[in-house]
């Protein structure tokens, strides 16, 4: 893509924590920042990824089909050393380049979710490379895109946000047309178990260190730490039955998108709640 379309993306990114509009509204972006093969100076380029398991992301060298790969993927080639910014988070990663079967399972499930990507690999001679950014972040998710305590709890729920849409949309197609079919698709399934996850550190993170933080600082707090502790335990057997469903390569989609539906009405009320209670008290302590 153009470099000056791609600069305005880079900027609405970093604006928005993530969220753009335009052509990639509504997809999974992340800016990868590699350092140049020739000149060793950074270079950010927006990818689209998929989410994956054991704390990596992958993306596709796909250039649209172009004969050539695109440039970023020869920088990470001569450089494994890159910089994720999910719009969260930003975070180094080591990039490797998937080879022979691990391969091409991976491109298969990226091809399942969406036919573009064989529609590019059918336009090309070369294989396109998949490659997975292994987080390099130690003791979380990387640094927090926001400038308050407030600001990051609000930042990292949007994610969330902006995730379970982005499943319920795929969770309303899965199956084949019209939502029919015997089973959910394979990346749709690790994108469901890898929402799950996160979910589940952000809330253990929240309850190891900043309740009790807050519980501290504030006691007047306690009735609304009880109450999100509460919460934080319902929305845990949430997320279990969904792993449960979405783990069984046969699941069947109507059971799996009605746990989805069950996960989303606590989460959101869950959220609001929190921000409503905590971001006035976070922002005032900062």
């Amino acid at each position: 893509m153009p470099i000056d379309f791609n600069q305005q993306v880079i900027e609405e990114f970093r604006a928005n924590k993530g969220r753009v509009g335009g052509y990639f509204e509504g997809a999974r972006l992340l800016l990868l920042t590699t350092t140049g093969a020739r000149t060793g100076r950074p270079h950010t380029t927006p990818v689209g990824y998929l989410p994956d398991v054991d704390d990596r992301v992958l993306v596709i060298a796909s250039a649209a089909g172009a004969p050539r790969h695109p440039a970023w993927f020869h920088n990470l080639v001569a450089n494994p050393q890159v910089t994720v910014e999910s719009g969260a988070f930003t975070y180094e990663a080591q990039a490797v380049v998937l080879e022979g079967e691990e391969r091409d399972r991976a491109f298969a499930r990226a091809v399942e979710a969406d036919p573009g990507w064989a529609e590019y690999q059918e336009k090309t001679d070369r294989v396109i490379p998949v490659i997975a950014l292994h987080s390099l972040a130690q003791g979380g998710p990387g640094t927090i895109n926001a400038s308050s305590m407030g600001e990051g709890l609000k930042v990292v729920h949007d994610a969330f946000r902006r995730e379970l849409a982005l499943i319920r949309k795929e969770m309303s197609n899965a199956g084949g047309e019209g939502g029919a079919g015997p089973s959910l698709g394979a990346q749709l399934r690790v994108n469901c178990l890898t929402f799950c996850a996160g979910l589940h550190n952000h809330h253990t993170g929240e309850g190891l260190a900043m309740f009790p933080i807050l519980e501290d600082r504030h006691p007047e707090l306690a009735p609304t730490l009880a109450r999100l502790r509460d919460e934080h335990e319902r929305i845990a057997e949430l997320v279990e039955d969904l792993r449960r469903v979405v783990g069984d390569e046969n699941a069947d989609p109507d059971t799996a998108r009605r746990e989805v539906e069950r996960l989303t009405t606590e989460l959101e009320a869950h959220l609001a709640y929190e921000e409503d209670q905590l971001i006035p008290i976070l922002d005032a302590a900062a």
